[in-house]
């Protein structure tokens, strides 16, 4: 996934809302870890179904907005808890000349 990815460039926008302590991390993982990316595709699914929730017809709204409010809230606990046990380590080269 390239830095210019706009599907990228969404998740990264929801985590820092969600998550902005463990956005650098978080961005990482992003390229390295394709069952992160997934619960991150997962949230920004729940996160725009709940935003049209009012769209649904009224004698299923509430239950929809609870039910997607709990999947973005355990979605976020999810990546959050995810991030936390995820060992990415920086690698950054040196630009001292080899011996």
């Amino acid at each position: 996934m390239g830095a210019g990815d706009p599907e990228k460039m969404a998740i990264l926008a929801l985590l820092e809302v969600h998550l902005p302590e463990h956005l650098a991390l978080a961005r990482r993982l992003l390229d390295v870890d394709e069952n992160f990316h997934g619960m991150c595709q997962d949230l920004a699914a729940a996160i725009e179904a709940l935003t049209n929730v009012d769209l649904l017809p009224v004698t299923v709204r509430e239950g929809r907005r609870q039910e997607y409010g709990s999947l973005v809230e355990g979605l976020v606990e999810e990546i959050g808890d995810a991030v936390l046990r995820s060992k990415v380590v920086s690698l950054k080269r040196s630009t001292d000349p080899m011996p």
